[in-house]
């Protein structure tokens, strides 16, 4: 009905720009900056990374509206940097941090693959079913598991 086709939230017209900066006249050392095809999520990450700089007084970003794929981000520095150069250095930071959650994750995963892949093969335990460990409803693999308050289990263990 009146939601765009999915790839309008993601994919920059032709001659469109991705950043719109504009200086506010009101605030010293402030910026309301436009990022287009993006939401909450860049939005968020973006105001965290910010917020953990110590030159940053404020930030704060905000979607208009829902159907509308942009969000503005508010940035006020102490005069020591420009907003646009804070926002730079924020962005490589988190590339930085995503790239190293991303390392860690895919180590994490092949540790977990070694693992597995012992004699019983992928998830294997020693009945055929999942190992004791990784079983993630502890009912092994029998039917039915067991009643209900035993150890190993809590409220959402129906």
């Amino acid at each position: 009905m009146n939601a765009p086709n999915r790839y309008e939230l993601y994919v920059l017209d032709e001659g469109e720009r991705p950043v719109e900066v504009t200086e506010d006249t009101k605030i010293p050392n402030a910026a309301t900056i436009k990022i287009v095809k993006q939401d909450h999520t860049l939005g968020n990450m973006l105001r965290g990374q910010l917020l953990a700089m110590p030159q940053v007084l404020f930030a704060g970003y905000k979607v208009p509206h829902p159907l509308h794929p942009y969000f503005l981000l508010k940035i006020q520095t102490d005069g020591s940097i420009t907003p646009e150069a804070v926002l730079e250095q924020a962005c490589n930071k988190l590339i930085g941090t995503l790239s190293s959650l991303d390392t860690k994750f895919k180590r994490e995963f092949s540790f977990k693959e070694v693992e597995s892949s012992g004699p019983g093969g992928l998830g294997a335990g020693p009945s055929g079913g999942f190992a004791s460990g990784d079983d993630p409803y502890g009912v092994g693999s029998g039917a039915g598991g067991t009643a209900w308050g035993t150890a190993g289990k809590d409220y959402l263990d129906f």
